[in-house]
């Protein structure tokens, strides 16, 4: 089940900013937002759940379906 962009962490928010320039590694994410290593691991696992990303090699992150919903859309 997506999630809607107001449902969204911070942390999920500002993956999916990095992750619609292209691909991302957790350790990079955790390095640009000073969210700890494993909280963003947890946020990545949480949108891979939802669909909106998929873990396309060890580590290595790729957006597949943007969360609908939020001021994007109005």
């Amino acid at each position: 089940m997506a999630l809607d962009a107001d449902d969204l962490s911070p942390a999920q928010d500002a993956a999916l900013k990095m992750l619609r320039e292209g691909r991302v590694t957790a350790p990079f994410v955790a390095d640009e937002t000073g969210y700890s290593l494993q909280y963003v691991r947890e946020q990545l696992t949480d949108l891979v759940k939802h669909g909106h990303v998929e873990k396309i090699h060890d580590g290595l992150y790729e957006l597949v379906e943007e969360p609908t919903g939020g001021d994007d859309d109005e």
